[in-house]
C-alpha cells in the first residue's frame, strides 16, 4: 500500500473517533461552565475530570493528521471556563445568589399543606399488632 492510501484508511476510522471525543469533550465543558456558574466546585472538577480522557479520544484523529477535534474540544474548555468564570463574577458583582438547600428547605417548609376535603370522614380503626414467640431459646 502506498502512504497515501494508508492515510485515507487511517481517516476513514481514526476522524470518527475523534468527532465524537471532541463532542464529548465539548459536552463535558459545557457542564463545567454551568457548575462554576452556580458555584458547584465538586461538579466542576468532575466534569473537567471527564473532558480529560475525551480530549484523549478527540486526539485519536491526529493520526490521521486531522487536529481539528483536539483543538475544538481544547477551544471549548477553555472557552466556556472562561464564560462560566465571567458570569460568576457578574453574578456576585450583582448579588444574585442561586437558592441554597437551607433556603429551599425553609420555602417547602412554609408551602401551605394540603387539606383533605371536609367530606372525608378520618379513619378510625388501628391495624392490630402481630405478635410472634421469640424462637431464640434461654440456654
Amino acid at each position: 500500500m502506498t502512504t497515501s492510501r494508508v492515510a485515507s484508511d487511517l481517516a476513514q476510522i481514526m476522524v470518527p473517533i475523534g468527532v465524537v471525543g471532541a463532542v464529548l469533550a465539548a459536552v463535558c465543558a459545557i457542564v463545567a461552565a454551568v457548575a462554576i456558574t452556580r458555584g458547584a466546585s465538586g461538579l466542576s472538577g468532575g466534569a473537567v475530570g471527564l473532558w480529560i480522557p475525551s480530549a484523549m479520544i478527540s486526539s485519536i484523529a491526529g493520526f490521521a493528521s486531522q487536529w481539528m477535534p483536539l483543538l475544538a474540544s481544547v477551544a471549548a474548555l477553555v472557552g466556556l471556563l472562561v464564560i462560566g468564570g465571567v458570569v460568576r463574577a457578574i453574578m456576585n458583582a450583582s448579588g444574585a445568589e442561586w437558592p441554597t438547600r437551607a433556603e429551599k428547605a425553609e420555602a417547602t417548609a412554609a408551602a401551605p399543606a394540603v387539606v383533605a376535603p371536609a367530606s372525608v370522614a378520618p379513619a378510625t380503626s388501628t391495624i392490630p399488632t402481630l405478635t410472634r414467640p421469640n424462637p431464640v431459646r434461654a440456654a
